[in-house]
């Protein structure tokens, strides 16, 4: 005689539905809570520079703790440029790599060129920051900085950019280690999202006739354009909290003396590492802590911006024929 077949396992009942509720609720008012708890501790630190200095900190070069006069113009100038500089040697890179996983790369090799280049996200910023002061800022200086300068130095403009002393230290310096950070963190994501385009969309752009080139560009970009922007996103926030690797070869110079890419400058996270622990309570601490704030609002107006960027895409999704 067959056993009957077992029952089905009863439906969880209003009761439970409303707890998860409530916990998933309670989770997202938590994070939002810890977000406003730390924008307002850091208000209330920064306040005495904010009371002196207004938003005439953010256009003030002069960082003098002997006098008490301080500004943040140094160490936002160092903070975008070396993050722009990450993220133009970065994005590209990190798309070939994600195109050649995907399309191009012959089986054999997924697998363990995928897995070398996570490999690299899991480096110590430290390690990197070693390695861009004592082996990297050299070879730098002599068979990139060097060469620029004897090519374009004498340029308008260019030579401007290209000028100061071909030490290897300095704003390039800093924005091509971070880029070599925050590479395997947008590959990863830009592969991720490339696999998960729909193979029947791909097959039939082939089908077309449609070269690689253009399946990746018409095809497989426009399903995940969410998604490669949000790895952008993580990469540029990821170079923009950078601390230990940037101190080490950004020269940590709180002075504005021109806008070359050589010259030695500082970043916010990096004026933070090395003057927070012997910073005198009063204005010397709240002006690192006004720095602080204006990282916070770096980083909001970046996700504010992406946000838009997707909103704008989607709303141009099917206009163009």
């Amino acid at each position: 005689m067959t056993k009957p077949p077992p029952k089905n396992k009863p439906r969880s009942g209003p009761l439970a539905d409303r707890i998860f509720a409530w916990l998933a609720k309670g989770a997202a008012l938590f994070t939002l809570a810890t977000l406003m708890a730390i924008l307002v501790s850091l208000t209330i630190s920064a306040w005495p520079a904010i009371s002196r200095y207004g938003f005439g900190f953010l256009s003030s070069t002069s960082w003098d703790p002997v006098k008490q006069d301080f500004g943040g113009l140094v160490m936002i100038y160092g903070t975008l440029m070396t993050s722009l500089i990450a993220l133009l040697i970065a994005v590209p890179v990190s798309f070939g790599i994600a195109v050649f996983l995907t399309e191009l790369s012959p089986a054999w090799l997924k697998r363990p060129l995928g897995t070398a280049i996570e490999l690299l996200a899991a480096i110590p910023s430290i390690v990197y920051g070693m390695w861009g002061l004592l082996v990297f800022g050299p070879l730098l200086a002599q068979y990139v900085q060097q060469p620029l300068q004897s090519a374009f130095g004498g340029l308008p403009y260019l030579g401007a950019l290209l000028s100061g002393p071909p030490v290897g230290i300095g704003i390039l310096s800093a924005g091509i280690i971070l880029a070599i950070m925050i590479i395997p963190f947008i590959a990863a994501v830009m592969r991720d999202v490339f696999e998960v385009t729909p193979t029947l969309l791909k097959e039939s752009a082939y089908g077309l006739g449609a070269t690689t080139w253009e399946v990746v560009t018409k095809v497989v970009l426009p399903y995940t354009k969410s998604g490669v922007i949000g790895g952008i996103m993580l990469g540029l926030g990821r170079a923009i909290g950078e601390t230990m690797a940037v101190t080490f070869v950004i020269g940590n110079f709180n002075q504005l003396d021109s806008l070359s890419l050589f010259q030695a400058a500082n970043s916010i996270t990096s004026a933070l590492a090395n003057e927070f622990a012997e910073a005198g309570e009063g204005l010397h601490q709240a002006s690192l802590m006004y720095l602080g704030l204006v990282l916070f609002f770096i980083t909001f107006v970046i996700l504010t911006l992406s946000k838009v960027l997707l909103s704008q895409l989607k709303k141009n999704e099917g206009l163009k024929t």
